[in-house]
């Protein structure tokens, strides 16, 4: 009976290799909040197109990605929303240095529920503390999550964080930021341009200046231990023209050279 049970148990085990093997082979993609629409977008062509199992894209602040990843969470990839958190990745050698580069940017807007009465807002001084009236301006987390970074370098820029530091609503991505707008939790946030365009339950009232905020930009990188052939031939994806459509699609800029026309 214990023999019978053992083959069992072993015939078990070597039907689910394939499965095993091929759970394996997946791409394994730390990217940033932003990024979800325009990216799985992307997989989903890219797994069609050549068959492969479809990567396995975590999405979440790029604070805490990078956090992750030096705690040894497993990846291939990292997509991060701004340079630092690359930097600071790239400082704990997590990544394979010659494969980094600035793949996409972005702009930073404030947004209202669609229903909203605001329509154009004034950005400067206590414009927006006064649109406000009373409620809570929803941002990403102003000290760790780039959107929430960029949000308030901005507001200070224009002299308008101090009459709002107080009511800052802060979330631990930009889409949750978004969520608390869409949901009308709060009358105004701080999120990215493509943000706003992927959900249809807010609209834009205002666009922050280019120069109020350092430039936005996503750099994207192979993380050092990753082995996987896949991960290097989707990497080369982000570089093409059909990357390139979905993300101009989603609204952001393409900030590297289309290596192809496919």
């Amino acid at each position: 009976m214990l023999k019978r049970r053992s083959l069992l148990g072993m015939a078990v085990a070597l039907s689910l290799l394939p499965g095993m093997a091929q759970a394996q082979s997946n791409v394994v993609i730390f990217a940033a909040a932003s990024l979800k629409n325009a990216l799985d977008e992307i997989a989903t062509s890219w797994s069609k197109d050549t068959g492969k199992p479809a990567p396995k894209i975590s999405y979440a602040a790029s604070s805490a990605l990078a956090k992750q990843m030096e705690q040894g969470a497993p990846a291939d990839m990292f997509i991060s929303a701004d340079l630092d958190w690359m930097d600071y990745v790239q400082g704990k050698n997590l990544i394979k240095n010659d494969t980094r580069f600035n793949l996409l940017g972005n702009k930073i807007v404030i947004i209202a529920p669609k229903d909203s009465k605001i329509a154009n807002l004034a950005l400067k001084g206590d414009d927006l503390a006064k649109a406000l009236a009373g409620g809570k301006l929803s941002m990403a987390n102003v000290d760790a999550v780039p959107a929430g970074k960029y949000g308030k370098a901005a507001l200070e820029k224009l002299g308008a964080w101090s009459p709002v530091k107080g009511s800052i609503a802060q979330a631990e991505n930009v889409r949750a930021a978004l969520l608390l707008v869409a949901r009308g939790e709060a009358p105004l946030g701080i999120v990215y341009s493509t943000d706003a365009a992927a959900e249809p339950n807010v609209k834009i009232v205002a666009t922050f200046p280019e120069d109020s905020h350092p430039p936005i930009i996503y750099p994207a990188a192979l993380t050092k231990d990753s082995n996987n052939a896949d991960a290097k031939a989707f990497l080369d994806l982000l570089r093409s023209g059909k990357a390139r459509t979905a993300f101009e699609k989603q609204g952001f800029t393409v900030l590297v050279k289309s290596n192809s026309s496919t």
